[in-house]
């Protein structure tokens, strides 16, 4: 009997921008660190270095912009648990460069890349 592993369409979608996205940061002169680093479950895409700059990429794929731009889904919920999981990537490798959240967008239907450099900031609280 032959087990093929089932792999639903959204995470091969999702897997595919990842590759598309890591091409593209590398084209631009990123060193990659970690793809799909993981705290617990908490998980960031890629992290990468740009100049002076620790860089954690959230990627956001879709097949076409239909129900709006890819960015719009990292909601206020998915950036605070990006930042929680950051904290712990620069607790455990004693990170001391500067932090940047960005945002890769594909589109696969056009091929359209889209790159959002400090797409957001961590919030305060008081």
């Amino acid at each position: 009997m032959n087990k093929t592993k089932f792999v639903p369409k959204t995470l091969e979608i999702g897997q595919k921008g990842e590759e598309i996205a890591l091409s593209y940061l590398q084209s631009k002169g990123y060193e990659i660190l970690h793809v799909n680093w993981r705290s617990g479950h908490l998980e960031l895409d890629i992290v990468a270095k740009d100049k002076a700059f620790l860089v954690v990429i959230e990627v956001k794929t879709r097949k076409n912009a239909d129900f709006g731009d890819p960015e719009t889904f990292v909601s206020r919920d998915k950036q605070t648990k990006l930042i929680r999981a950051t904290q712990n990537y620069v607790r455990n490798h004693g990170v001391t460069q500067e932090v940047r959240f960005d945002i890769v967008t594909i589109i696969t239907s056009t091929g359209k890349v889209q790159h959002i450099e400090r797409a957001f900031y961590p919030r305060i609280r008081h």
